[in-house]
């Protein structure tokens, strides 16, 4: 049995954390937010997030951030990506050199341009930090449905430890030393299921949803390899696999905030139906940047950009996709 903490106790390491319980950890979860706080220790259950899925009462639910960063074998980061960075500024005066700490959220810091596992070291000078990412959605891990992951870390043993952890008959972890591959994929994911969610908001069909994430794991596989990543990374479950998941289910945010764009929201007003943190927006501009900084061509990211923020129409975007000059799929693929 391990001591486990998480940092955030939204749907995702609200599930995450019964999942652990349930493998017979001896679990702490920790919100800022002291309304949550109370409403898991009275409820016993997310009741906003996830209904009817209860905490097992060997749960320690703490709005005290001493108490949940001490003593622990292992600090789970499951706030929002907007978030990780306040959090971690935070919450290192409490956590020893050399912790092990999973980060579980995805994104990219838009005034730095760092992934999340980058910005925790950072903050947290010293510590262990690793990634844990693939299709998974919350509302389907709490209720035993099941799923794979990958965790990526810098050394074997920090990454098999969290995948023994982690691990059991509905939940499969695989480990990878690709760090950077992994966060990039999770993150950027987020992204092309806006546009995912724009198409559906237009009236698009398969043909549109397949056309997109295609072309999307493709753009993200450019950024990613220029940036250090493994090509077979984009081909997993944290690249094309939580690509798929999150462009195609009614559970992404980020899909169901892309619906209401593209049936003529603001992206302002989207976001607030949502009523969740919808970190594709968080993530645009960032993986706009990253494209420019590599000098790698990211026509669907730049299109998202000039919906979200420029006013450009769902449709004028989807019409300029369509019509760009013409070219080989592949451009090293050539006739001999």
């Amino acid at each position: 049995m391990s001591k486990v903490s998480f940092l955030g106790a939204g749907s995702w390491g609200t599930a995450l954390a019964i999942m652990l319980a349930k493998n017979g950890h001896q679990v702490t979860l920790w919100s800022k937010v002291q309304d949550e706080v109370n409403m898991l220790t009275e409820h016993r259950e997310h009741i906003h997030r996830l209904p009817g899925v209860k905490l097992p009462s060997s749960i320690v639910v703490t709005g005290d951030l001493k108490q949940a960063c001490e003593g622990f074998d292992l600090i789970v980061f499951s706030v929002a990506s907007p978030f990780v960075r306040a959090t971690a500024k935070e919450a290192a005066a409490y956590i020893p050199e050399g912790q092990r700490i999973v980060n579980v959220a995805k994104g990219i810091e838009e005034e730095s341009l760092l992934m999340l596992c980058d910005i925790i070291e950072e903050e947290i000078p010293g510590s262990d930090v690793a990634i844990l990412s693939g299709p998974s959605h919350a509302e389907e891990v709490s209720v035993g449905m099941p799923t794979t992951v990958v965790v990526g870390a810098k050394n074997k043993e920090s990454a098999c430890y969290i995948q023994e952890i982690f691990m059991n008959n509905r939940f499969r972890v695989y480990t990878s030393p690709d760090v950077i591959g992994i966060e990039l994929g999770g993150s950027i994911k987020n992204v092309i299921a806006l546009a995912a969610g724009i198409c559906v908001g237009l009236g698009c069909g398969d043909n549109t949803m397949a056309a997109l994430i295609t072309r999307g794991i493709t753009e993200i596989t450019r950024l990613g390899v220029a940036m250090g990543g493994n090509p077979e990374t984009f081909a997993g479950l944290s690249g094309i696999g939580d690509l798929i998941v999150t462009c195609t289910s009614e559970h992404s945010r980020n899909h169901n905030a892309g619906v209401l764009i593209g049936q003529g929201y603001t992206m302002e007003a989207a976001m607030d139906e949502v009523k969740q943190v919808v970190e594709g927006v968080h993530s645009a501009r960032a993986a706009k940047m990253l494209a420019d900084k590599y000098q790698v061509s990211m026509p669907i990211v730049d299109s998202i950009n000039a919906v979200l923020f420029d006013g450009l129409s769902a449709n004028d975007a989807m019409a300029n996709l369509l019509t760009r000059d013409r070219c080989n799929e592949y451009p090293d693929n050539v006739w001999s």
